[in-house]
Parts: C-alpha cells; structure tokens; sequence
C-alpha cells in the first residue's frame, strides 16, 4: 500500500469514528508504537484516539496489560491469545471503543521458534475481538510496515457500512 493510500485510509478512519462518536487506542509489540505515530500524524486523530502502550518486552506485556506469564511460556508473544489479550487490556485500559493491537517477528532471523514475517493483529470491540494471521516476507522495515497497513485496513472494513 502506497504512503497516500495509507494517509487516506487513517484519514477515513479518523472520519469515520469521529462521526460515530468513537475512540481508538493501540497495544503494540512488532510496531513499537509506530502505529500510534501514524494514526497521530494525520490531522484530527485528537477527536478519537485516547493512547497507546507499546509493550516490546514480555514483562511489559505481563505488567501493563496483564497477559499471563503462563500464557507466553504456553502460547508465546507471538500468538493469536496474545494479540487478543493485548488488544482486549489496551480497550479496557483506555475506555476505548476499539483497540488494534500487534505482535509478532519483523526478523531477522527467527524468535519464539516463528519465522520473520510471523504477526498476528487483533482488533477488540465492546462486542468482539477479531484477529488475523500473516505470514510477511522483506525486511525488518517492510515487515513493520506491512504490519501498520494491515492493522488499518482491518479496522477500515470493520467500521465500513
């Protein structure tokens, strides 16, 4: 996806929520709040997004969103329950109306025994939490952003009528 297409669809988003009277907030791990810095550089993101947390770290998915140590030794930080978890606390966290959040290996190499180019992506609402699996090839950088594209367009098809 091309910069301005990316521009538009925060853009549409933005307008979207704003209309409805909703609010945004992120968790990230493979992003690294990059996600949050492109949803803050358009124009009109105040009106809807309340923060994020970006919890790189295992301890700081444990202490700031509460996913269980348990959960990572089982399932590891990158994993459907994970990425639910993590966009589940940072909804609840923020009093948000829908969280995005990310986790996974941008690479290189290998970690928790995935491939690079492994995320997942949940996006929570009061109703339901949605996740999606990718299996990205690139680099460390086109991984990331491949994530951050993927993350706002899901979240586009969900707010679409």
């Amino acid at each position: 996806m091309s910069t301005s297409k990316v521009d538009a669809t925060v853009a549409g988003i933005i307008a979207l929520m704003k209309k409805r009277g909703l609010t945004l907030a992120t968790a990230e791990s493979i992003t690294g709040g990059a996600l949050a810095g492109r949803i803050t550089d358009t124009k009109g993101a105040s009106a809807i997004f309340l923060g994020s947390i970006v919890s790189y770290s295992d301890a700081s998915k444990t202490k700031f969103l509460g996913v269980a140590k348990r959960v990572l030794t089982k399932s590891t930080a990158v994993s459907e329950v994970v990425a639910r978890q993590m966009a589940e606390a940072a909804r609840r966290e923020f009093g948000a109306d829908f969280a995005i959040a990310t986790t996974g290996v941008a690479g290189p190499g290998r970690a928790y025994g995935q491939k690079a180019g492994t995320v997942w992506i949940a996006i929570a609402s009061k109703k339901e939490t949605i996740t999606v699996e990718l299996a990205l090839t690139g680099d460390r950088d086109s991984i990331r952003k491949a994530t951050i594209e993927s993350a706002l367009a899901c979240l586009s098809r969900i707010l679409t009528p």
